[in-house]
């Protein structure tokens, strides 16, 4: 399948490295060399040498990459997170998401290259840039700091994430002696 090329993105192919130029930035990948990377009439096309398992599961993953370094440069990518807890918040401090979430101390995060971190009141997280696995690991490693509570539903989670809640000790509801 073939990835289409937006107006306003360049994209130039060396020996299976691709660099990939548009409005947002630019992002620069290396291949491998069993795959023939080309560019036809604003399309860039990936084929494989042969129908192995190892060149199909090769020939998926580079066009994957390469349709993702289009669309990083062009629209971007983002992820939201919420923080859920009484108390609990998020501030910027320069360029540190600093995390408030129960601990004896603050979190801080230093923000990665090509990462951007915008505050939508104080449990509201969203995480942006033109690298998707950039954004992606960013992203989980501050859910990972304090993962929901199965029992409260307390921490940080993706937006829109479905946590289920365990229903917990309910006292002495049977079976005890009387």
């Amino acid at each position: 399948m073939p990835i289409a090329v937006p107006a306003g993105v360049a994209v130039k192919i060396e020996n299976n490295k691709v660099n990939v130029t548009g409005p947002k930035g630019a992002l620069e990948r290396c291949f491998n060399d069993e795959m023939t990377i080309g560019m036809d009439e604003g399309t860039v096309t990936v084929s494989r040498p042969s129908d192995d398992r190892k060149h199909r599961a090769m020939h998926g993953l580079t066009r994957t990459l390469i349709d993702n370094m289009v669309k990083g440069v062009s629209v971007g990518f983002e992820k939201n997170l919420e923080i859920v807890g009484v108390g609990y918040r998020a501030e910027m401090s320069g360029q540190k998401l600093v995390l408030r979430i129960g601990f004896s101390h603050p979190v801080e995060f230093d923000l990665p290259d090509g990462i951007s971190v915008v505050l939508d009141g104080q449990t509201k997280v969203k995480v942006q840039g033109i690298d998707k696995e950039k954004v992606g690991q960013f992203a989980a490693e501050v859910r990972r700091v304090h993962p929901p509570d199965h029992y409260k539903g307390k921490g940080v989670r993706y937006a829109g994430e479905v946590v289920r809640l365990k229903a917990g000790k309910t006292g002495k509801a049977g079976g005890g002696k009387k």
